[in-house]
């Protein structure tokens, strides 16, 4: 299967800051793919250098097969979009449409804002919108012409609970239903947990991790027993060096039939236990793991 995008020994310098560092990765078309890191670690570079938006110092790069910046059925939304705001939502995904050599037809037009949850606020300017409301206008606007893969760079910023569990199913139904491939970027690592099929972990411009969820999952070293004890530090004396001690939880991997023993001991040792209770492992863990816990955005 042909990659639908890829780099090869990808840099990207800004003077003396580099954004990407010899970057190495492909992402096979289908499904929804996940582009995480901490601040700066690239992930906005690499999605403009893919558009054709910026130009990479070194390296290669290919974009459905060819190089970036050819006519293709691509839609993107990078980072907080911006419209005019004297437009209004229907007026603003119109113009845009046209603007892409695209026909601005009404049906369109309406179906996506039903889509992203707009068409209340269809007839309403631009300026009054929430953050929220102008990042499902970002995401319409990206799906404008029906395009065959989409970039998001945090489509669910500024959203609340309900606005992200919707955004959510629109992002698997456009792979799901739709077959259209989805690249995102989102500092939700719970979400992304949720919605990605495969991840790729970006620290200093470099790939740290890639694969599938649950696969980097699994490889994050599965569950682990949660004490919540009196007293930690004696807790994690009679564990031993397995104990991860974090406030008045002690964390400790060990297999299932080993748990009894170990709570006996720990009652044995004068450790009263609150709390005992299996907990697996999650894509934070897997980020924290990878980049050293560094802040995700």
């Amino acid at each position: 299967m042909t990659a639908i995008l890829t780099a090869s020994a990808l840099t990207k310098t800004y003077g003396a800051v580099k954004a990407l560092d010899s970057l190495d990765l492909q992402i096979e078309p289908g499904g929804v793919y996940g582009v995480l890191g901490p601040n700066g670690a690239g992930k906005s570079t690499l999605f403009r250098i893919w558009l054709g938006l910026v130009k990479p110092s070194s390296g290669q790069i290919t974009v459905m097969g060819g190089p970036p910046g050819a006519p293709r059925r691509i839609g993107s939304m990078i980072e907080t979009p911006r419209f005019h705001p004297f437009l209004t939502a229907r007026d603003t995904l119109r113009m845009l449409s046209i603007a892409g050599g695209l026909k601005g037809e009404a049906a369109e037009i309406d179906a996506l804002l039903d889509r992203v949850g707009l068409t209340e606020a269809a007839g309403r300017k631009v300026k009054g919108f929430s953050v929220g409301m102008h990042q499902r206008l970002g995401v319409a606007a990206a799906l404008l012409g029906s395009p065959s893969m989409v970039i998001l760079d945090e489509p669910t910023s500024g959203m609340d609970p309900m606005g992200i569990n919707e955004m959510r199913a629109l992002i698997r139904s456009l792979a799901d239903r739709d077959g259209v491939t989805v690249v995102l970027a989102s500092h939700q690592l719970a979400e992304v947990q949720k919605i990605c099929d495969r991840v790729a972990i970006l620290n200093k411009g470099r790939l740290a991790a890639e694969g599938r969820v649950s696969e980097l999952i699994g490889g994050a070293g599965g569950e682990r027993l949660r004490l919540e004890v009196s007293d930690p530090a004696a807790a994690a004396g009679v564990i031993g060096g397995s104990a991860e001690v974090q406030d008045r939880v002690v964390m400790v991997r060990i297999p299932r039939a080993e748990a009894p023993e170990l709570i006996r001991r720990l009652s044995a040792g004068g450790v009263d236990i609150f709390e005992a209770r299996w907990v697996g492992a999650d894509l934070e863990a897997v980020f924290m793991q990878e980049t050293g816990g560094q802040d995700v955005r």
